[in-house]
């Protein structure tokens, strides 16, 4: 069987945020013959604008982006809540890779939600609202794959993700489900 790629896209830019700290305990539970890699440049991407998103114009950063989705079997989102929804870089990127629109690098990517916050919510409203951009954007959301976490600077706050035994499984159980999807053992909505 060949090898399965997972891209992952982290919604918060700070190199030591807690859901970039999920996003790497999940590279950590990815099974054999599965390669989960974070993507990194998010920053580096400017606003989607049409007028620059022509052959031989779009922005390096962001073809680097398109292309790495296009080479992805799935994409496991990683969300923090930003102000009740998701952050601008995670729409954004959404945006450049939707495009064109409806043959854009995202059409038909299998892809899962992880979504963290501070608050007891778990960021439901961000995860609620990538869900929804993914599935405008032409991705199939693998809702069975979806993860949430709640109160993220108590439960994490002083220790790893990678060191907390029920993220770890739950964790892997996300990246199970969408890999599942990606080799169409899985149906996504």
């Amino acid at each position: 069987m060949s090898q399965t790629r997972i891209l992952a896209l982290v919604g918060s830019l700070r190199a030591a945020s807690i859901n970039r700290q999920l996003a790497e305990t999940a590279v950590q539970t990815s099974p054999e013959g599965v390669e989960i890699t974070l993507f990194e440049g998010l920053a580096d991407i400017p606003f989607y604008n049409e007028d620059i998103d022509a052959e031989g114009s779009v922005p390096a950063a962001a073809q680097a982006l398109r292309d790495a989705v296009a080479a992805a079997d799935g994409l496991l989102i990683v969300t923090p809540e930003y102000n009740g929804s998701l952050p601008g870089a995670l729409k954004n990127a959404i945006d450049w890779v939707s495009r064109p629109y409806g043959v854009g690098a995202i059409k038909d990517k299998p892809a899962a939600v992880v979504s963290a916050s501070i608050s007891p919510n778990a960021a439901q409203w961000a995860h609620g609202d990538t869900v929804k951009v993914l599935g405008v954007a032409g991705a199939r959301v693998v809702e069975s794959a979806h993860l949430h976490f709640a109160t993220i600077g108590e439960r994490f706050g002083a220790t790893h993700p990678r060191e907390d035994a029920e993220a770890l499984t739950e964790l892997a159980a996300t990246v199970h489900e969408l890999v599942q999807a990606t080799r169409g053992e899985l149906a996504a909505v």
